[in-house]
């Protein structure tokens, strides 16, 4: 938060010596007093998560009024009314709230739209959108990929017995498992009520099996320490480039966790 306040100011003293360096300049540059709130609008969504609502857009707000109205009011001070001044800040402050707060409804809207709520992965959208743009990248370079779909077995008990605030946060646990064990520039997603898919950039078959079996180890260790009755059962598929639609390497994963799966109930 301070570094944030920080580069606000530094970039409200800009814009104000650039738009009051010379008293009676035809030049305004006020309009670039929205981009700090707009910014701050923009961050503070996103780290909101919907959780809270931040006020962070806001103090930036009133932060850039007071500034902008206060440099207003020293080029011509002391002849600058008070009266004025108070005004400026006060409806400049409105204004620039207003614009935080809508700024900040649109940034969530447009997050969310791509996340899954419960556990902040990427939804189906957000995941097709990222394969597709994998399957390109693949195509171009040559390199493999991998694709993970992971299925919570028992989980319907879980729930059953425990409560749904406890699956809730049994699908949370698996969410950090995947995002504890994958890189910044692979995709997990939930895609269903105890279904994940980790989509895993650059990664061959050897790696791939390397992974599966961290995560299952992991995942194992905190079940246990929760007292939880599940377990997970991964399936996998490994490709290059668009030689499969990204439904029909879905579909090849999926084929395999359930046959991971019906061969532990046997």
């Amino acid at each position: 938060m301070v570094w944030r306040f920080f580069l606000v100011a530094v970039e409200v003293l800009f814009v104000t010596y650039l738009d009051y360096k010379e008293a009676g300049t035809y030049f305004s540059l006020d309009v670039l007093y929205c981009l700090p709130v707009i910014q701050a609008a923009q961050i503070g969504a996103i780290r909101s998560m919907r959780r809270s609502d931040t006020q962070t857009s806001t103090i930036i707000g009133i932060f850039v009024a007071v500034a902008w109205s206060a440099a207003e009011a020293a080029v011509i001070w002391p002849s600058f009314p008070v009266a004025a001044l108070a005004m400026n800040i006060f409806t400049r402050s409105v204004t620039f709230t207003v614009l935080g707060r809508v700024v900040t409804k649109l940034w969530r809207e447009r997050e969310y739209s791509r996340k899954d709520t419960l556990t902040e992965l990427a939804n189906r959208l957000e995941f097709n959108e990222r394969f597709e743009a994998e399957q390109f990248r693949s195509e171009r370079s040559g390199s493999p990929y991998s694709l993970l779909y992971i299925d919570i077995d028992q989980f319907k008990m879980l729930n059953d017995q425990r409560g749904h605030h406890v699956g809730d946060q049994a699908l949370k646990t698996v969410a950090n498992i995947l995002r504890e064990n994958s890189r910044s520039v692979d995709t997990a997603a939930r895609i269903g009520g105890d279904e994940f898919i980790l989509l895993l950039t650059g990664t061959d078959e050897y790696v791939c099996d390397i992974l599966v079996k961290r995560i299952k180890s992991a995942s194992e260790k905190i079940f246990q320490s929760e007292g939880w009755p599940i377990s997970l059962s991964i399936g996998r598929a490994t490709d290059t480039g668009k030689t499969r639609s990204t439904d029909e390497i879905v579909r090849v994963a999926d084929d395999n966790m359930y046959a991971i799966k019906k061969q532990r109930q046997e």
